[in-house]
């Protein structure tokens, strides 16, 4: 079909997308039946047909992104890091709730009735932006000094828009900032005078936080009362829903209790998204589990071989930076679901519902198929080179 000879890069990353994107529909269509009990919807069939609109164009964006030459992503980061401040600050000004969420992390698109979590765009575009900066100073001695303003002010900058919001997106964040900078070269002791200043800098937003609470109701304290919840025994809702997670992980067992028969997406708040992991544990049992996080593992694998075999030294940054928050963010999901972590909020990439998460990590997985085509594009030309009979076929 002309459809597959049009799809360039790693073959593997395809069929891993769509194969973790096929699974999605059995538990999301699952998790639908509670959604549709709480008054969302009186068809569960409607949250079908949704997540098929979010993966059918996160898929499109995917496509659509691979196509383009990644060199071109070096310039984009540049031009979008003024779009993503200015959709951080309408975000914060204007933002509203989802799902009972208590933070304003969405702004609405008013022509299309959607909402989109503006963080999360943020994270993509700041990556490629760290990946561009570290790729362009990698024969050069790096000064801490000469690094503040072309780096580390546009990343403090976009941490402190998503921080009130969304802490634990902008700790990811930060982590993943830090570990992308650190591959590409940028000397250790550096590192630690920026992990004190963020430090210091989250302590002082703490300090201000309880100094005027009514600017940023209940944020802090709902930071305070997840990790609370997650050392000490406490009847949060955090505590609440860890404890129905593991009930339904402890429910299903080795084999699972099947396909859409789950118990505790009943009563777990956000059993499509945010805990959708241990829904799956319940019907597909640990086996179901253990083989999604193989699947992961296995992303993350192609991940660093498209990266080591990139032209360039900005396309291994850039693979490395879009890739591997993908998996960081998935195992933090499935840690959560099972007490390892603190409640974080965040989804299980392609295949919790929520339009925003999957666009992204489209987006993501697009731009390191850009990568890996650029690598097949040389070595075809490498083969014609070494095959001349090869070109003289072709041209008959």
């Amino acid at each position: 079909m002309n459809i597959f000879k049009n799809i360039k890069g790693d073959r593997l990353i395809w069929a891993i997308a769509a194969l973790l994107a096929i699974f999605s529909f059995l538990p999301v269509y699952s998790a639908a039946s509670n959604l549709a009990y709480v008054g969302e919807s009186s068809n569960t069939f409607t949250f079908f047909l949704k997540h098929l609109m979010h993966l059918f164009l996160g898929f499109t964006i995917m496509y659509a992104v691979h196509k383009i030459p990644y060199r071109y992503f070096r310039g984009l980061s540049i031009v979008l890091f003024p779009v993503v401040l200015v959709l951080l600050v309408i975000t914060m000004l204007q933002g509203t709730t989802i799902d009972g969420a208590n933070a304003s992390r969405w702004i609405q698109i008013p022509l299309v009735n959607m909402s989109f979590q503006t963080s999360t765009f943020a994270f993509v575009v700041l990556m490629v932006f760290v990946a561009r900066y570290m790729s362009k100073i990698k024969d050069q001695t790096i000064t801490f000094k000469e690094s503040i303003l072309p780096l580390w002010i546009p990343v403090f900058l976009v941490l402190i828009l998503i921080l009130p919001a969304n802490f634990s997106t902008a700790a990811i964040m930060f982590v993943m900032v830090l570990m992308l900078v650190f591959l590409g070269g940028y000397p250790i002791k550096y590192l630690f005078v920026i992990v004190g200043t963020g430090i210091l800098a989250l302590s002082f937003f703490v300090l201000i936080a309880k100094a005027f609470p009514d600017a940023m109701p209940n944020r802090v304290d709902t930071w305070m009362s997840r990790v609370e919840s997650f050392s000490d025994e406490g009847d949060t809702e955090a505590d609440y829903q860890i404890e129905k997670a593991k009930i339904a992980i402890a429910t299903g067992g080795i084999q699972g209790v099947g396909p859409g028969k789950s118990i505790q997406k009943n009563f777990l708040p956000q059993s499509s998204s945010d805990f959708i992991y241990a829904i799956i544990v319940e019907e597909y049992g640990l086996i179901g589990g253990f083989v999604l996080m193989i699947f992961y593992l296995w992303l993350l694998f192609r991940i660093v071989i498209v990266s080591q075999k990139a032209d360039t030294i900005f396309g291994k940054l850039i693979v490395l930076g879009v890739g591997l928050p993908i998996v960081f963010q998935a195992l933090i999901n499935m840690a959560v679901a099972v007490e390892l972590f603190p409640v974080t909020g965040q989804t299980l990439p392609l295949i919790s519902s929520g339009g925003t998460s999957i666009w992204m990590t489209c987006l993501a997985l697009g731009i390191i198929l850009s990568v890996s085509a650029k690598r097949e594009e040389l070595k075809e030309q490498e083969d014609k080179e070494d095959n001349p009979l090869a070109v003289l076929s072709e041209a008959i």
